[in-house]
């Protein structure tokens, strides 16, 4: 059996001063030959290699915190710390660093931290212990006194921190804290403060365990709302006691638990709003706070994982029908909250977390939930998913593949995403950019995964354009059913909510069309989905008729032949040029945005739409002489039809000329391609030479 004693997680603090997990591992001591000394190991419990290596220095200063953590540095800027799965391995350890070290084990500290000149390191060395003046309401201007004049030297820190823990002296502090308040002490407050907040900046677990204790939080809270440089103190107490309420929409029996969650709330709460902006020298010196919430958020979420009766009554109350409204708000906001609350953790743990929510069956129940009526909940639901898209895009990938094998296409986990991005009641559609940006996660290649046995890529997104891109499709094909958008129609032509949802759609339509090479390409083609865009160019408003372009820009910009036989066989040009000609003489985005298409056509030379736009559009852009771009297009085609005309001028060209008449292209690799292109080739048929643009004329 393995000896959990010895269980440990190594972290190291970052640049950012955030704990990054290194592994777990079971630790020992051994002499180290290499090292010439007694050192601390770490073999990783997955496959036995070495996490850590680690002499115990016999001037290091090792802390022992929370009973299971030790924490030292072995250089500048480079900090330890083994997280112990029991509170009797961390003790056994620690007795053998205090060994080395000569030091007697109930300390929790080694070493003074010594960064101080050769004087003040005598005159420290040679006097006693710091003594602390009575704790009465008459000396608490020289406690501040006191407190403020340690700050700055590491060892008069160290000697009034331990001061402090010997004689209880924050309790009796808090008891001077309650008369002063009963009293409305109004400068005895204020010095409190100053004592309190400094006695934070000691950067002591031992301290901090016992502020933070049940017993003494609310007053320290208390004691930090009376700042001496505000003119009325805060209301911190009323807020957590009256309005921040704990609730458990499931009941927690574990009491070490809700605990433990009670006091990292509040311990929060004293980081992120009631201790000041730390400056620069401050912040350094609040590390051990940071670690304490760190530390404290990775126990709850590991203990609520490790509660399987928990989960599986939160996971079957959800999806019960029986469950009232309110209820299920409740429980979706604590799995919102709790989703959340994962994101502090390292990868590692992010990882076992995410699997033990997909085993629970999480994305069930988020198909159950987006499909009830209430707002709310289906907004804390979005937010689960986003969760979940942002860190393992792949799993909701495979699920939504899997359950389209049982379920119709209008109960799909991802047409309902689709479905509430389109129905989105915000007038700004804050949650349909939000959705839109997941689906464009989901469907991005990217961040597909490949095997040898199958390619996540063509399966996916053979599932995608099957049952749900005519879900997504849907709202551009209503509101173009017209040559132009319908000017009595004051849904669309003056609708700006309708117009910002197809504005999402196209530009996710654009990045499938620079993604996706074969499947949109049969989708466009199929559909007639460009002639359906660029009736957008006629909108009213303009960041909707740029859209348009830019999709149409990103067709042009692959160089496909299938593409341009498309374009030229439907004059999709039209409407490009009617939007350009309607712009008149203004110089804005959209009049940019036309010239610099047809500057492409000109400057990459391609020749099957340099000639179109020439022969259909030339006597409505010949008179375009503000640039040179138009001109340079029909000097393009003239140079083309004297290469034809004299086939000694450039064979090659006109061989390669013949290769796109007849269909003869190559196209990149890629993967999707799992059928056969000459399908697609086969449903055009070549245009009608006949035919005519009206603006030819």
């Amino acid at each position: 059996m393995t000896d959990t004693r010895r269980r440990v997680k190594v972290y190291t603090l970052n640049e950012d001063r955030q704990w990054d997990d290194r592994g777990t591992g079971h630790v020992s001591s051994a002499y180290v030959e290499r090292l010439k000394g007694m050192s601390l190991l770490v073999r990783a419990e997955s496959d036995g290699s070495l996490l850590l290596e680690s002499k115990i220095n016999p001037n290091t200063a090792y802390q022992k915190q929370q009973d299971t953590l030790i924490v030292w540095s072995e250089a500048e800027n480079y900090d330890l710390a083994l997280s112990f799965q029991e509170k009797a391995g961390c003790d056994e350890i620690w007795e053998k660093i205090c060994q080395v070290q000569g030091k007697d084990p109930s300390v929790d500290i080694t070493q003074e931290l010594i960064d101080e000149s050769e004087e003040e390191r005598f005159d420290d060395m040679s006097s006693p212990g710091l003594e602390l003046p009575p704790c009465e309401l008459s000396r608490l201007e020289e406690v501040a006194e006191l407190v403020a004049s340690s700050l700055p030297s590491p060892l008069r820190r160290e000697k009034l921190s331990l001061a402090l823990e010997n004689e209880g002296y924050i309790r009796k502090l808090l008891e001077l804290f309650r008369v002063c308040e009963d009293l409305e002490n109004r400068e005895g407050l204020h010095h409190l403060y100053d004592i309190i907040k400094g006695i934070f900046l000691l950067n002591r677990t031992a301290l901090f365990e016992v502020m933070f204790s049940e017993e003494c939080i609310m007053d320290v809270i208390g004691c930090l709302e009376f700042d001496p440089s505000l003119p009325q103190p805060r209301r911190h107490r009323e807020f957590l006691t009256t309005t921040a309420r704990f609730k458990e929409v499931i009941p927690i029996s574990d009491p070490e638990l809700r605990q433990k969650i009670h006091q990292t709330y509040r311990v929060q709460y004293i980081q992120d709003m009631v201790l000041p902006t730390p400056s620069v020298f401050e912040e350094n010196m609040l590390s051990t706070l940071h670690s304490f919430i760190f530390f404290n958020k990775v126990e709850i979420v590991g203990m609520l994982q490790d509660d399987e009766k928990f989960l599986t009554e939160l996971f079957a109350q959800l999806t019960d029908e029986a469950t009232d409204d309110d209820k299920r708000h409740e429980l979706v906001n604590f799995l919102k909250e709790f989703c959340a609350f994962s994101q502090t953790l390292q990868p590692q743990n992010r990882d076992a977390f995410f699997k033990t929510l997909s085993n629970m069956g999480i994305l069930p129940a988020l198909e159950v939930i987006l499909g009830m009526d209430d707002v709310h909940v289906r907004g804390a639901a979005t937010d689960i998913f986003s969760y979940l898209v942002e860190y393992n895009p792949s799993m909701v990938r495979e699920f939504v593949m899997q359950e389209s094998q049982q379920n119709d296409d209008d109960i799909l986990l991802i047409n309902l995403i689709i479905e509430h991005m389109i129905c989105d009641t915000d007038p700004e559609l804050g949650g349909a950019v939000q959705l839109m940006g997941l689906l464009r996660t989901l469907v991005d290649p990217e961040n597909m995964l490949a095997t040898a046995n199958k390619t996540e890529k063509t399966e996916f997104l053979s599932f995608f354009y099957k049952h749900c891109m005519h879900v997504l499709s849907a709202p551009l094909l209503a509101n173009t059913t017209e040559e132009k958008p319908s000017k009595g129609n004051r849904f669309f032509a003056n609708d700006f909510q309708t117009c910002q949802l197809l504005a999402l759609i196209v530009e996710l339509l654009t990045f499938c069309v620079e993604h996706h090479t074969y499947h949109i390409k049969n989708y466009i083609i199929n559909k007639d989905i460009l002639r359906r865009v660029l009736v957008l160019t006629a909108s009213q408003h303009a960041f909707l008729a740029l859209c348009a372009l830019r999709f149409m820009r990103k067709i042009i910009g692959l160089k496909d032949e299938f593409y341009n036989r498309y374009i030229m066989r439907n004059f999709l040009f039209e409407p490009v040029v009617k939007a350009f000609l309607n712009n008149g003489s203004r110089y804005n985005l959209i009049n940019s945005a036309i010239i610099e298409m047809f500057e492409y056509v000109r400057v990459e030379d391609v020749k099957s739409l340099t000639a179109h736009i020439i022969e259909n559009y030339w006597k409505a852009l010949e008179d375009v002489d503000y640039v040179q771009t138009f001109k340079g297009l029909k000097l393009r085609y003239e140079q083309q039809r004297e290469r034809q005309d004299n086939p000694k001028l450039d064979r090659s060209l006109v061989i390669s000329d013949l290769y796109c008449l007849v269909g003869l292209v190559d196209y990149p690799d890629d993967d999707e391609e799992d059928e056969d292109e000459e399908d697609a080739d086969s449903k055009e048929e070549s245009p009608p030479l006949s035919k005519k643009s009206k603006l030819s004329s």
